[in-house]
């Protein structure tokens, strides 16, 4: 059973079935009030996010993290289009038994969370939308270069892809890459499975498709959105952050200084008191 000071280091992983799939999530947090959703990046699993986002809000709101289909320990294969992972999102929240939820997308996430507002607008209450952009944004189909580049850099240097692909290479952003990964190890038991090949080729064709797609009319997500950023993303240029803000109708934005993709993991103490002020209690 949760309880209210249950963490992200210990929170038990549970799955529920969404259409003869099992998704694994976890659930923390007062019980009560709108559920916040979290929505997570390419290639990631329920471990790649941060303890420090996650049980900052968990601290005030219910949190629910899941891997959505084909990720880490959730059954069937990662669907090739943005579109359809929102629908495997909104079919996850309507299994919970969900009536109402806020979300928080990262990255990808956030396209996710962009189609799950379209999708299924009467099931969202607020939205966040970090390190991300809108479909039609052209240069998120070059995300695969992008990728493959860091991947290689990673593998001569021995670190972590994200080293390069979320902090600068600056003193503060490799500062914050070294405080950032050793959180993401500080959960030891019951950790996710890890992401399949399958998994991480889909969503890099996925998101080359929603660079080329068609752009969403986002006049139609009402609800108050909060976007953030870091003021130098390498993986989704940080003026797309700034497009959404001015075509979203109920928009706010938020850019951190000297950082880039992770910026709300850098900064994450000033992002997460910004994020519990727009969720509100």
């Amino acid at each position: 059973m949760k309880t209210k000071t249950m963490k992200w280091i210990n929170v038990p992983t549970r799955t529920i079935d969404v259409d003869g799939v099992p998704f694994a999530y976890r659930d923390l947090g007062p019980v009560g009030g709108v559920p916040v959703v979290f929505l997570h990046h390419l290639m990631a699993v329920l471990d790649d996010w941060d303890p420090r986002v996650i049980d900052g809000l968990a601290a005030h709101h219910r949190v629910i993290a899941f891997d959505n289909r084909g990720v880490g320990a959730t059954g069937g294969s990662v669907p090739d289009t943005i579109e359809e992972m929102g629908r495997d999102a909104v079919a996850f929240i309507k299994a919970m038994g969900l009536e109402q939820v806020d979300l928080l997308g990262f990255s990808m996430g956030g396209g996710v969370a962009q189609m799950v507002a379209l999708q299924a607008p009467e099931l969202v209450r607020r939205i966040i939308l970090a390190g991300t952009g809108p479909r039609g944004a052209g240069d998120l189909d070059k995300m695969n270069k992008i990728v493959l580049g860091a991947y290689a850099k990673s593998a001569l240097m021995l670190k972590d892809a994200r080293t390069f692909l979320f902090f600068p290479r600056d003193a503060e952003g490799k500062q914050a890459a070294k405080d950032y990964f050793p959180r993401l190890k500080e959960r030891t038991q019951g950790r996710d499975k890890k992401i399949s090949l399958q998994a991480r080729l889909a969503q890099v064709k996925a998101i080359r498709a929603a660079g080329v797609h068609e752009p969403d009319d986002l006049s139609l997500i009402t609800q108050p959105v909060f976007i953030a950023n870091g003021d130098h993303d390498l993986m989704v240029a940080s003026s797309h952050s700034a497009d959404m803000a001015r075509r979203i109708p109920n928009s706010r934005l938020t850019i951190y200084p000297n950082s880039g993709h992770g910026g709300i993991f850098q900064h994450h103490r000033e992002f997460v008191a910004e994020a519990l002020e727009f969720l509100g209690e």
